[in-house]
């Protein structure tokens, strides 16, 4: 007796405590995600991520009374391989983690009417997402421990996870309940309505992956911003993945988790003239009508720069020079802008720094330091070479153009629905004046016109004045430019505008990496954008025709 209620009296207390007394843990349900579903209708919402309630295994391996059984017919019920269970459960410890997660209801109730010794059946939360891939690398993906992961699921897991509930309470010797010592009710997750809509999204993806198979591109990316309220409409990238089955994917290529429209930044080549361009007027160093005589080539520091197209164009204006997308014109743009002015903007345009949007995994661009740059990166840079830029900030710099020139930061959240039922909605947010109200109307009317007359006329929509600019950049790796063999080059195909030019409401850029059936932007990038401007100005927006439509 003396040992038993002196020397072994904690260890006998702490026995009976646990036998007396029981805890559960609940989990809070996941917040949903939903995307905006009809154009006229504004809290028609759609859910592309929400929990469903799923159960998972556990095994108490000091409670298992035959391992090697147990481990057998837990592989045939669960599909496992027999081995690895029991080398999880050929222990005697209190606790490992679940044996499987996600099964359903049917796949449960068949492993509890075995009624095996140590295994339990616990109701867990797991998240679906009803439209596959859609969306995908925006959205993100949530762990077996319930964890958000990349895209929106990564940026707001906190808020989206919830809190678990706690109830304490004690047992008598049968089992049941006699008393409640503590209880702590579990919490929701925040919901929120991202600005994206369901069916442009949906356009996008089907477009672009029709792009990237009718000009052999290997991946691609379009970004779609409302300049009214710098939502963004769409975004997609490909190739993609279903996080539904984020294990397979992570065993074949997790590089597909990360967002390639925030991610990876890319020299812009010609989209990043207007940018310079924009940047002279606003000085008044020149005006659309400006007049100079241009020639094939120029020589700065040593180093030759040619035309794309390898022949001089002569005299043009500031709009030709655009329309021809002239690299020794925006050479001499450069010298009258001077480095400093240009770095300045280059800054200004938020090329430099993160755009903020409320994704997670957002990278920036990149150039040399000012005080780094010698005359030839100036001119490199006046033809978007030598920096570079995410997809997003590109379109985000077109969007302050079309913004009359002020810089909108751009979103994905809409509104947040708290657990509580309250929303909160998330205001448009404009941020520094990046070029003066009639430099970003002059710009407007010099991309309509590049549309109109140059090399982005793919892009037209009939009865629309769209305002864009191609381009078409080499690739570097290691710090020299990819060559190929059959002539047509190694480039990124972009085209970058807005929409209409006369009182603009989306920005997009359309970006096709490394296609093989074209040579230039113009027959590749071109098209897919002026489809994807019809669709929204015709049934998205819904604008009626302001220009005489051809016959």
């Amino acid at each position: 007796m003396y040992i038993l209620q002196v020397l072994q009296h904690e260890k006998y207390l702490t026995q009976a405590k646990n036998q007396q007394r029981y805890e559960i843990t609940e989990m809070g349900q996941r917040g949903r995600i939903y995307v905006h579903d009809s154009p006229v209708d504004q809290k028609a919402y759609y859910p592309l991520a929400f929990d469903q309630k799923k159960f998972a295994v556990w095994v108490v391996p000091k409670q298992v009374k035959d391992k090697a059984e147990t481990a057998k017919l837990l592989s045939q019920l669960l599909s496992m391989p027999e081995n690895e269970i029991f080398e999880k459960i050929n222990n005697d410890k209190l606790y490992i983690p679940p044996i499987k997660h996600s099964l359903s209801l049917d796949e449960s109730r068949v492993v509890k009417e075995k009624k095996l010794s140590g295994v339990l059946i616990v109701p867990e939360y797991s998240r679906y997402y009803p439209e596959g891939t859609l969306a995908s690398q925006v959205l993100g993906y949530v762990n077996a421990e319930g964890n958000g992961n990349y895209g929106f699921e990564g940026k707001y897991n906190a808020e989206m996870k919830g809190k678990e509930g706690r109830v304490k309470g004690e047992k008598d010797t049968l089992g049941r309940v006699i008393s409640l010592l503590e209880q702590e009710d579990p919490e929701d997750g925040a919901s929120y309505v991202l600005t994206i809509d369901r069916s442009v999204q949906y356009f996008v993806e089907k477009k672009l992956k029709e792009a990237l198979d009718l000009y052999k591109a290997a991946s691609g990316s379009v970004i779609i911003m409302d300049v009214k309220t710098g939502g963004i409409v769409a975004m997609a990238s490909l190739p993609t993945y279903d996080p539904n089955n984020f294990r397979e994917q992570a065993n074949l290529d997790p590089g597909l988790f990360i967002n390639p429209a925030i991610s990876n930044p890319f020299e812009p080549g010609s989209i990043f003239k207007p940018l310079v361009m924009s940047a002279a007027i606003d000085q008044g160093l020149v005006t659309p009508e400006t007049k100079g005589n241009f020639a094939a080539t120029v020589v700065v520091d040593g180093y030759t720069i040619n035309t794309a197209e390898r022949k001089a164009f002569g005299e043009e204006d500031m709009t030709q020079v655009l329309q021809n997308s002239d690299n020794v014109a925006m050479v001499w743009l450069s010298e009258k802008l001077g480095k400093d002015t240009m770095y300045k903007y280059v800054k200004s345009y938020n090329i430099l720094e993160k755009t903020g949007v409320d994704l997670d995994g957002e990278t920036t661009g990149w150039t040399d330091a000012l005080k780094l740059w010698r005359d030839s990166k100036r001119a490199t840079v006046s033809f978007g070479q030598g920096i570079t830029a995410t997809p997003l900030q590109m379109v985000a710099a077109y969007a302050a153009i079309a913004n009359d020139g002020v810089y909108i930061k751009p979103h994905v959240v809409d509104k947040i629905v708290f657990p509580d039922g309250t929303e909160k909605q998330i205001e448009k947010v404009e941020e520094q004046r990046v070029i003066s109200e009639d430099a970003a109307k002059k710009m407007q009317e010099m991309l309509y016109q590049v549309v109109e007359k140059g090399h982005s006329w793919r892009a037209k929509v009939p009865g629309y004045k769209i305002g864009a600019k191609t381009g078409t950049a080499q690739i570097s790796t290691n710090g020299v430019y990819e060559e190929s063999e059959d002539g047509l080059g190694i480039y990124i195909h972009t085209l970058a505008g807005f929409a209409p030019t006369n009182d603009p409401q989306f920005a997009m850029i359309v970006k096709l990496d490394r296609p093989k059936s074209a040579r230039y932007a113009e027959s590749t990038a071109a098209p897919l954008f002026g489809e994807l401007s019809s669709f929204l100005l015709n049934y998205h927006y819904r604008i009626a025709p302001t220009e005489v439509i051809p016959k």
